[in-house]
């Protein structure tokens, strides 16, 4: 099936890059409005900002005071409103019924251009409603217990990369009207701004709804990061002690970016490991050994870096036997390769995932808009074409490159006996499978 689909981009007076990914077949627009900001963005001082503007965002614009109404507009629009922050960037985004587009654009940008950040009132509710959303996060001492949250400190200890995206109870308790207005001012101009537009939406009409709606945006100036250093030689283990009937575990291995050579690698890679119970890390482990339940390996991409993550649980008197058995899964494609039915299925999948996304105006607007924020988007049909040519040569070299014991990150979360902890950390320390 061909992938022939290419957006439309047209940048505003103010810096604002808009999108259009015209797909006649489908029944909704989705206006997403994605933004160059989170956590790594932000300062010791101020973790935790980028979040808690996200939530005030909801809460009531200059055009839309009352947030009840705010959000029965669009929802009379046939829409839902809904945003996140992530450490790298966020999103604000609603579908709606193609004939009530306008109502979109008009609501979208009062949030962005004119948020009510001057009602202490509010504030203070949106705080305490994020210290409950922090709970999720730590245990009944009040301690992290989040695996994400602790494995991407163990790979940058102090970096911003490794801040909460939420923030901290401390951070987020000082977090004032005038830290919220600074970020707000110097963060969500135009030029840190994609506005993507997907579904049976014109590219014209598109641009002239961003005209009206958000050329009245200040231009801004773009956000820049600072790489993250690279984590200590490994094996490096790090266990939390917390009282769970299982250990959770990640192993952490850091990765070429989207754009250097080697992603496409590391995304075949990724999927010879792990998509579905047939591919090698779900068959060996659970299928097999029944070492595990959940299991799962993903692949974690920044603008400068990508974290290839093997992440389970397992009881305590199991976990450094799954631990090992992973170990050694891994270090045998890292030697020998993937065979050539794993090749051919890998990029056999990758292609009818990418046309699979033609039916979904979200995938598109994060393949297209989501990505226009860093580099410029690549079009389905040439990565397709691209992933296509990588060799089984080629995803064995990355795989050693990347699957070594030099670049193993360990983290874990659980409360093994002292016995089966010092034996989980023998099999790390060894990693005896690995390259």
């Amino acid at each position: 099936m061909p992938l022939p689909y290419r957006p439309k981009s047209t940048v505003l007076d103010n810096g604002l890059r808009v999108l259009t990914v015209e797909l006649p077949h489908v029944h909704q627009v989705l206006l997403s409005l994605y933004v160059r900001v989170g956590s790594r963005h932000e300062t010791r001082t101020t973790n935790g900002v980028s979040h808690f503007l996200e939530h005030l965002f909801f809460r009531g614009s200059r055009a839309f005071p009352d947030s009840a109404a705010m959000h029965a507009v669009i929802e009379d629009a046939g829409g839902s409103l809904n945003g996140y922050t992530s450490r790298d960037h966020g999103a604000y985004f609603t579908p709606v019924h193609p004939d009530a587009l306008p109502v979109a654009f008009r609501v979208l940008s009062d949030m962005m251009a004119a948020p009510l950040l001057d009602r202490p009132a509010e504030i203070e509710l949106e705080r305490q409603v994020i210290l409950e959303e922090m709970l999720d996060e730590v245990d009944e001492r009040g301690r992290d217990v989040d695996l994400e949250n602790l494995a991407k400190r163990a790979l940058w200890g102090d970096h911003p990369m490794a801040f909460k995206i939420a923030g901290t109870p401390r951070t987020v308790r000082a977090i004032g009207e005038r830290a919220l207005r600074a970020h707000h001012a110097r963060e969500y101009g135009g030029e840190n701004l994609v506005l993507c537009t997907v579904g049976p939406v014109e590219h014209r009409r598109a641009i002239d709804l961003a005209r009206r709606h958000f050329g009245r945006l200040p231009r801004g100036t773009r956000s820049t990061e600072r790489p993250p250093p690279a984590p200590p030689p490994g094996p490096t283990f790090h266990l939390f002690n917390h009282d769970e009937s299982q250990t959770e575990f990640r192993m952490s291995f850091i990765a070429p970016p989207e754009d250097r050579p080697g992603f496409l690698a590391l995304g075949l890679l990724r999927r010879i490991l792990d998509d579905g119970l047939s591919s090698r890390l779900p068959f060996e482990i659970v299928e097999r050994r029944g070492l595990c339940y959940a299991l799962h390996c993903g692949v974690d991409s920044f603008d400068d870096v990508s974290v290839l993550e093997v992440e389970g649980a397992a009881s305590h008197p199991k976990v450094a036997r799954a631990v090992r058995e992973i170990g050694r899964v891994l270090g045998e494609v890292a030697r020998q390769g993937p065979t050539p039915a794993e090749l051919s299925r890998a990029k056999r999948r990758t292609r009818m995932a990418l046309e699979v996304s033609l039916d979904s105006v979200y995938e598109m607007a994060a393949w297209f808009g989501g990505t226009a924020l860093f580099r410029e988007p690549p079009l389905l049909e040439a990565r397709a074409d691209e992933v296509d040519a990588v060799t089984g040569e080629e995803v064995r070299q990355l795989a050693r490159q990347v699957l070594s014991r030099e670049n193993l990150t360990f983290a874990a979360v659980g409360s093994p006996t002292a016995r089966q902890e010092a034996r989980l950390r023998e099999v790390v320390e060894e990693a005896e499978g690995l390259a």
